[in-house]
């Protein structure tokens, strides 16, 4: 069983990025392991840290007045290649939510498959947030996914955000598509047995 999603409230890491791609947020030559510990350390790496490894000041996930489980990022997150080791490096560093006006099909999947939701927004309210976040590193954003809401908690605005109800379900429930198959054993055997010709 993976950790329930329900109503999240956090501050914020701003990723005032767009076009941010796969090989961006994990790039290739970390793709050899094939389980998914220590993907996070190795999040977004060649913007993080120098050649030598030291931390890039700079850098908004070294900067220490960023926190919080929601990475609000740019339009076009995720696009290029389909790994799914993006998706781990986003999950592994802690991230349950990424906010974003736009996400590449493949990478969308991926986070949700990986209990990481992806939260679509206008480009007028994904602009105001950056704008609170700027002006307060402390504003707290809350993603209410039963409701399918997300609320900048430093303006009051709200909007409302799609999702597939499967996907919806797993990540309330806390389940992957294995455990909602196990789930269903019964009722799939029935069905096999009526159907079977």
């Amino acid at each position: 069983m993976k950790q329930k999603f329900n109503i999240i409230t956090s501050t914020c890491v701003p990723l005032p990025l767009e076009n941010v791609d796969t090989d961006q947020i994990i790039p290739a030559r970390f793709l050899k392991a094939t389980d998914k510990k220590g993907f996070g350390d190795n999040l977004f790496y060649d913007w993080r840290y120098d050649k030598d490894g030291t931390p890039k000041k700079d850098f908004v996930l070294n900067n220490p007045i960023y926190k919080g489980v929601i990475l609000v990022a740019g339009k076009n997150f995720g696009s290029g290649s389909s790994r799914e080791h993006a998706a781990w490096a986003i999950a592994g560093y802690g991230f349950r939510v990424v906010i974003s006006s736009f996400f590449a099909d493949i990478h969308k999947n991926n986070e949700l498959n990986n209990f990481v939701l992806p939260v679509v927004v206008s480009e007028d309210f994904l602009s105001e947030l950056f704008a609170s976040i700027e002006a307060d590193p402390d504003t707290e954003v809350t993603v209410d996914l039963p409701d399918q809401t997300v609320t900048n908690n430093g303006t009051g605005r709200s909007e409302r955000f799609e999702i597939n109800g499967y996907k919806k379900h797993c990540l309330i429930n806390g389940i992957d598509d294995i455990d909602y198959l196990l789930q269903n054993k019964e009722k799939i055997e029935e069905w096999e047995r009526k159907n079977r010709q």
